[in-house]
Protein backbone atom coordinates (compact mmCIF):
# COMPACT_ATOMS: atom_id res chain seq x y z
CA UNK A 1 0.00 0.00 0.00
CA UNK A 2 2.83 2.36 0.91
CA UNK A 3 4.59 1.63 -2.42
CA UNK A 4 1.48 2.75 -4.29
CA UNK A 5 1.41 5.96 -2.26
CA UNK A 6 5.07 6.64 -3.06
CA UNK A 7 4.47 5.97 -6.76
CA UNK A 8 1.62 8.49 -6.71
CA UNK A 9 3.85 11.10 -5.08
CA UNK A 10 6.58 10.51 -7.66
CA UNK A 11 4.04 10.74 -10.47
CA UNK A 12 2.73 14.02 -9.08
CA UNK A 13 6.25 15.43 -8.71
CA UNK A 14 7.14 14.36 -12.24
CA UNK A 15 4.00 16.06 -13.56
CA UNK A 16 4.79 19.27 -11.68
CA UNK A 17 8.37 19.19 -12.97
CA UNK A 18 7.20 18.76 -16.57
CA UNK A 19 4.74 21.62 -16.20
CA UNK A 20 7.42 23.93 -14.81
CA UNK A 21 9.79 22.97 -17.63
CA UNK A 22 7.09 23.68 -20.20
CA UNK A 23 6.44 27.06 -18.58
CA UNK A 24 10.15 27.85 -18.65
CA UNK A 25 10.57 26.74 -22.27
CA UNK A 26 7.48 28.61 -23.48
CA UNK A 27 7.94 31.83 -21.47
CA UNK A 28 9.80 33.66 -24.29
CA UNK A 29 6.99 32.72 -26.67
CA UNK A 30 4.35 34.03 -24.24
CA UNK A 31 6.24 37.31 -23.86
CA UNK A 32 6.70 37.63 -27.63
CA UNK A 33 3.00 37.00 -28.37
CA UNK A 34 1.86 39.45 -25.70
CA UNK A 35 4.39 42.04 -26.92
CA UNK A 36 3.27 41.73 -30.54
CA UNK A 37 -0.38 41.91 -29.50
CA UNK A 38 0.34 45.01 -27.42
CA UNK A 39 2.14 46.66 -30.35
CA UNK A 40 -0.82 46.08 -32.66
CA UNK A 41 -3.55 46.96 -30.16
CA UNK A 42 -1.81 50.12 -28.95
CA UNK A 43 -0.89 51.29 -32.46
CA UNK A 44 -4.04 53.37 -32.83
CA UNK A 45 -3.91 54.65 -29.26
CA UNK A 46 -6.71 52.54 -27.83
CA UNK A 47 -7.21 48.93 -26.84
CA UNK A 48 -10.82 47.99 -27.51
CA UNK A 49 -13.00 45.41 -25.79
CA UNK A 50 -13.29 43.29 -28.98
CA UNK A 51 -9.48 43.24 -29.24
CA UNK A 52 -9.23 42.02 -25.64
CA UNK A 53 -11.89 39.36 -26.26
CA UNK A 54 -10.04 38.13 -29.34
CA UNK A 55 -6.80 37.97 -27.37
CA UNK A 56 -8.54 35.81 -24.76
CA UNK A 57 -9.77 33.48 -27.52
CA UNK A 58 -6.28 33.27 -28.96
CA UNK A 59 -4.76 32.45 -25.58
CA UNK A 60 -7.17 29.53 -25.23
CA UNK A 61 -6.36 28.22 -28.72
CA UNK A 62 -2.55 28.19 -28.67
CA UNK A 63 -1.27 24.92 -27.26
CA UNK A 64 2.12 26.35 -26.18
CA UNK A 65 0.32 28.76 -23.87
CA UNK A 66 -1.78 26.11 -22.09
CA UNK A 67 0.73 25.91 -19.24
CA UNK A 68 0.16 29.56 -18.28
CA UNK A 69 -2.64 31.05 -16.25
CA UNK A 70 -4.58 33.29 -18.66
CA UNK A 71 -4.45 36.07 -16.06
CA UNK A 72 -0.65 35.99 -16.21
CA UNK A 73 -0.76 36.50 -19.98
CA UNK A 74 -3.34 39.29 -19.72
CA UNK A 75 -1.27 41.01 -17.02
CA UNK A 76 1.77 40.93 -19.32
CA UNK A 77 -0.32 42.33 -22.18
CA UNK A 78 -1.65 45.12 -19.95
CA UNK A 79 1.87 45.99 -18.74
CA UNK A 80 3.28 46.02 -22.27
CA UNK A 81 0.38 48.08 -23.61
CA UNK A 82 0.69 50.60 -20.77
CA UNK A 83 4.42 50.93 -21.43
CA UNK A 84 3.82 51.61 -25.14
CA UNK A 85 1.11 54.15 -24.38
CA UNK A 86 3.20 55.89 -21.71
CA UNK A 87 6.33 56.23 -23.85
CA UNK A 88 5.91 54.95 -27.38
CA UNK A 89 9.59 54.81 -28.32
CA UNK A 90 10.77 53.06 -25.16
CA UNK A 91 7.73 50.76 -24.93
CA UNK A 92 8.01 49.72 -28.57
CA UNK A 93 11.75 49.09 -28.26
CA UNK A 94 11.15 46.88 -25.21
CA UNK A 95 8.42 44.97 -27.06
CA UNK A 96 10.66 44.33 -30.06
CA UNK A 97 13.41 43.16 -27.70
CA UNK A 98 11.03 40.55 -26.22
CA UNK A 99 10.10 39.37 -29.72
CA UNK A 100 13.72 38.94 -30.90
CA UNK A 101 14.49 35.68 -29.01
CA UNK A 102 11.80 33.77 -30.93
CA UNK A 103 12.13 35.57 -34.27
CA UNK A 104 14.62 33.05 -35.69
CA UNK A 105 12.00 30.29 -35.78
CA UNK A 106 9.85 30.79 -38.93
CA UNK A 107 6.92 28.78 -37.52
CA UNK A 108 6.90 30.83 -34.33
CA UNK A 109 7.23 34.10 -36.24
CA UNK A 110 4.34 33.09 -38.48
CA UNK A 111 2.17 32.17 -35.50
CA UNK A 112 2.89 35.52 -33.82
CA UNK A 113 1.86 37.34 -36.99
CA UNK A 114 -1.32 35.24 -37.31
CA UNK A 115 -2.19 36.30 -33.76
CA UNK A 116 -1.73 39.93 -34.82
CA UNK A 117 -3.90 39.41 -37.91
CA UNK A 118 -6.59 37.83 -35.74
CA UNK A 119 -6.61 40.92 -33.57
CA UNK A 120 -6.68 43.23 -36.60
CA UNK A 121 -9.64 41.44 -38.16
CA UNK A 122 -11.81 41.30 -35.05
CA UNK A 123 -13.43 44.70 -35.47
CA UNK A 124 -14.16 44.22 -39.15
CA UNK A 125 -12.69 47.52 -40.21
CA UNK A 126 -9.54 48.58 -41.96
CA UNK A 127 -7.26 50.06 -39.36
CA UNK A 128 -4.31 51.40 -41.30
CA UNK A 129 -2.28 52.17 -38.17
CA UNK A 130 -2.55 48.59 -36.92
CA UNK A 131 -1.81 47.24 -40.42
CA UNK A 132 1.35 49.35 -40.56
CA UNK A 133 2.40 47.92 -37.20
CA UNK A 134 1.93 44.38 -38.52
CA UNK A 135 3.93 45.21 -41.66
CA UNK A 136 6.70 46.49 -39.37
CA UNK A 137 6.58 43.21 -37.44
CA UNK A 138 6.71 41.29 -40.74
CA UNK A 139 9.89 43.13 -41.62
CA UNK A 140 11.49 42.33 -38.26
CA UNK A 141 10.42 38.69 -38.44
CA UNK A 142 11.45 38.16 -42.07
CA UNK A 143 7.98 37.39 -43.39
CA UNK A 144 6.45 38.98 -46.47
CA UNK A 145 3.34 41.06 -45.63
CA UNK A 146 1.68 39.65 -48.75
CA UNK A 147 1.79 36.19 -47.15
CA UNK A 148 -0.69 37.55 -44.59
CA UNK A 149 -2.86 39.31 -47.14
CA UNK A 150 -1.32 42.73 -46.50
CA UNK A 151 -0.45 44.42 -49.76
CA UNK A 152 1.94 47.28 -49.21
CA UNK A 153 2.39 47.86 -52.96
CA UNK A 154 -1.29 48.73 -53.42
CA UNK A 155 -1.06 52.03 -51.55
CA UNK A 156 -2.51 54.96 -53.48
CA UNK A 157 0.02 56.95 -55.47
CA UNK A 158 0.46 60.61 -54.61
CA UNK A 159 0.51 62.69 -57.80
CA UNK A 160 3.71 64.57 -58.54
CA UNK A 161 2.84 68.26 -58.21
CA UNK A 162 5.76 69.31 -60.45
CA UNK A 163 4.37 67.46 -63.49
Amino acid sequence: MEALGMAGVLETLTGLYREQMARHENRPFLEAVMSAAALVCAADGQVTFPERMRLDQILEAIRQLDVFDPHEAVDLFNDYTAAIQADSETGRAAAFKRIEPVADNPETASLILRVCMGILEVEGEDNLTEQIEIVSLCSRLGIEPGDLGLYVDDLPQIPDEKA
